[in-house]
């Protein structure tokens, strides 16, 4: 018995061993013995047909140019969405610029995410007094003792924007009479050195619309903006 054969590794697996090492120290050698490349047989990848060895390595080269055929479309793929999210944001930036006033700059971030983003369902919470403000249905305001705002307490801790389901609580709060049909929303914690600022909610209907999965780069950009807007003289 051999060295091999005692540590349970039969003649076959020696030889099989011995052959795959010599053909890849030797890769010309089907070059110099075409006779045995035409010989081979492989069994077809979606049958039980065989083909021969260069047939199944076409097979391969195409699999391989499929895969990176997909590959790079999903990477145009992202990279065209990267540019859409940038140029959303160039006119959300372009139109607080044009601000002259708080008012002014609340009604632009309104008009932005409604005509440039296509949320319709979005209300921005305020913590405090905001008597420059009128009511309106996109601003809603808050004492800083009021108890529905201890559900965004974890979202304040956390300081970065979250994507998902909300509470009822949050929703009813948030939304109102619209909070029913909602069933997703990004909640966007608004925030400076002196502490929470308020809520930026964009709701929708479609329970896929914000979900947990999604990027929120976007959304914490878009709330410092809002932030350093809220931050202007009147």
């Amino acid at each position: 018995m051999t060295t091999r054969e005692a540590r349970g590794v039969s003649a076959n697996q020696m030889d099989e061993e011995s052959i795959a090492a010599y053909l890849q120290h030797n890769p010309d050698f089907f070059e110099r013995h075409q006779a045995v490349l035409l010989k081979l047989r492989l069994p077809h990848a979606r049958g039980g047909a065989t083909i021969s060895l260069v047939e199944r390595q076409i097979e391969v080269m195409r699999e391989k140019h499929a895969a990176l055929e997909s590959k790079l479309t999903e990477l145009v793929n992202v990279a065209r969405a990267n540019d859409a999210v940038a140029d959303k944001l160039h006119r959300f930036t372009r139109r607080l610029l044009q601000a002259s006033s708080r008012a002014d700059a609340v009604a632009r971030i309104e008009a932005s995410l409604r005509e440039d983003l296509d949320a319709f369902h979005s209300v921005m919470l305020l913590i405090g007094e905001h008597s420059d403000l009128l009511p309106q249905r996109f601003v809603r305001t808050l004492g800083r003792d009021d108890p529905g705002l201890k559900s965004f307490d974890t979202l304040f801790s956390g300081g970065k924007p979250r994507c998902g389901q909300a509470r009822d609580s949050q929703r009813e709060l948030l939304f109102g009479p619209d909070s029913a049909q909602i069933a997703s929303v990004a909640l966007v914690p608004l925030a400076d050195k002196s502490g929470a600022l308020g809520v930026l909610a964009l709701g929708s209907p479609d329970r896929d619309r914000f979900h947990p999965g999604m990027s929120t780069e976007f959304l914490a950009r878009m709330a410092d903006l809002i932030t350093d807007a809220l931050s202007m003289r009147t």
